[in-house]
């Protein structure tokens, strides 16, 4: 009976942990499943670009430095005693280029350095100029070089820094740079991810930091590449942010979100009301020089009296710039280009006939967030700590650069070994499929504001999940022929 009984007896029901995946489940494991993915895909597809970005970012740290000593001549001197009238500088930079029109000024900041006088010179690229560099004891011309923007670059960091930018490849290799900082803080910020989650599993924060000797192969690899991210974690969620400002695409949106918040620096009125013209210009207009509408020819007193009437306004910083009238109608304007910190970016903008100030903008009067977008920017290239600056940036790209080759050593160990493979396997796919309906809703949400935010995240995006598709159905092919 017994065993006729038994042989009867209804099965026992499955225990509640034998249900089928994804139904009882359906959270457990998925996000960093999610994280691994996206850090391996981002890392392995947009790291080339970064690394590139790196790496140029590293050389152009060194840059203001290497100026300093390829320049040394232009840059530089030995004289002493008493400056110069600045007219005497601007006439004698004039005369050395023949009579060409005088754009700006940045008189002599210190003893041991030269005047520049900058030309608007035909043939020359977007934001760059003509300068002579003017002896201000002896006003003899010590160089006469190309500069580049408002930090006044030299042709030798001109180069390193249309190299970082956008490969010398003109607007459209900006887009590689772009794409770089785009992607950057995803790409650590998923692997804070992972690495916040390894650390709360082994309770190890100081071997993932600095990882014990001894191990080798894909451990050490993996160690390293983890301890270096971590360590350069905030400077490069900082150049991503920089960068990002920069760009084409995405800098175009955070300009013009910062302009409807209100949130970008005021700009100076140099509109003289009554069209009054520049002073020194009247005569140069008798030659067919200074039309209306023109940039008007200037007597080189007027930098004299014009950084006079500057500096009793308000404008005592070393580092200055005096700009001539760009048209009829306008007005000088002096300003402050001191870069380190403290900034001095004070600008006044002064009329050429009365020496009246017509206008002011300082930069106390600046958005907080105006003024992080300023100090973020000259963090970015080496100016606003000096020496130390550019020392740390040139470490944080070696450790960006180190970590980008990290992680594709670990990639190739990662399998290796099986026979025709190249290259190592990807992270299991399956997350978002294990994922509840809110945590679909929260991705789906956080691309799509991301993509219209940051174009090129978006587009490339959308390439990863097409190739990651397209290796899932070639795999699933396989493995229906293989059964």
């Amino acid at each position: 009976m017994s065993t006729t009984t038994s042989s009867t007896t209804s099965p026992t029901p499955p225990l509640p942990s034998a249900a089928p995946p994804g139904r009882d489940r359906p959270a457990r494991g998925w996000l960093p499943q999610l994280l691994l993915r996206l850090h391996f895909y981002a890392g392995l597809l947009v790291g080339p670009f970064v690394l590139v970005a790196a790496l140029t970012g590293a050389i152009y740290a060194l840059t203001p430095s290497i100026e300093r000593v390829v320049y040394a001549e232009q840059l530089s001197t030995d004289g002493t005693g008493v400056h110069r009238p600045l007219s005497e500088q601007v006439a004698t930079a004039q005369a050395y280029t023949g009579g060409e029109r005088v754009a700006a000024v940045r008189p002599a900041p210190d003893a041991g350095s030269t005047t520049r006088v900058m030309f608007a010179a035909p043939g020359l690229g977007e934001s760059e100029s003509r300068a002579i560099f003017v002896d201000p004891y002896t006003n003899a011309v010590r160089g006469d070089l190309t500069v580049y923007g408002t930090s006044g670059a030299l042709p030798v960091r001109t180069w390193v820094d249309q190299l970082h930018r956008g490969l010398h490849l003109g607007e459209p290799g900006r887009l590689y740079s772009e794409l770089a900082a785009s992607w950057l803080w995803v790409v650590a910020l998923a692997g804070l991810g992972l690495w916040v989650r390894r650390l709360r599993r082994t309770r190890r924060l100081r071997e993932m930091l600095l990882p014990p000797r001894g191990r080798a192969g894909y451990r050490r690899t993996r160690d390293r590449h983890a301890a270096v991210g971590a360590w350069v974690l905030v400077g490069a969620l900082g150049l991503s942010a920089t960068g990002i400002t920069w760009s084409q695409l995405a800098g175009e949106r955070v300009t013009d979100l910062r302009a409807q918040l209100g949130w970008s620096a005021p700009a100076l009125d140099t509109e003289l009301s009554g069209g009054t013209a520049a002073a020194g210009a009247h005569h140069a207009g008798h030659h067919g020089d200074g039309g209306s509408g023109e940039a008007p020819r200037v007597a080189p007193v007027s930098f004299d009296t014009v950084l006079g009437a500057a500096r009793q306004a308000g404008i005592d910083a070393g580092q200055v710039e005096v700009s001539a009238p760009a048209a009829e109608g306008s007005a000088w304007v002096v300003r402050e280009i001191r870069a380190a910190y403290p900034t001095e970016v004070d600008t006044v903008a002064v009329d050429g006939d009365t020496l009246e100030v017509t206008d002011r903008v300082t930069f106390a009067e600046h958005p907080f967030v105006a003024k992080l977008a300023r100090w973020g920017i000259d963090l970015h290239i080496g100016a606003l700590f000096g020496v130390a600056n550019q020392v740390a940036l040139f470490v944080l790209a070696c450790g960006i650069a180190a970590s980008v080759v990290w992680g594709y050593a670990m990639w190739w160990r990662r399998g290796t070994t099986r026979p025709g493979r190249v290259g190592g396997r990807a992270p299991a796919r399956g997350a978002l499929a294990r994922a509840p309906w809110w945590g679909l809703a929260g991705v789906a949400a956080v691309a799509l504001v991301v993509g219209l935010a940051l174009p090129l995240v978006g587009i490339s995006l959308l390439v990863f999940v097409l190739i990651d598709a397209g290796r899932g159905l070639l795999a699933r092919r396989r493995e229906a022929r293989t059964t």
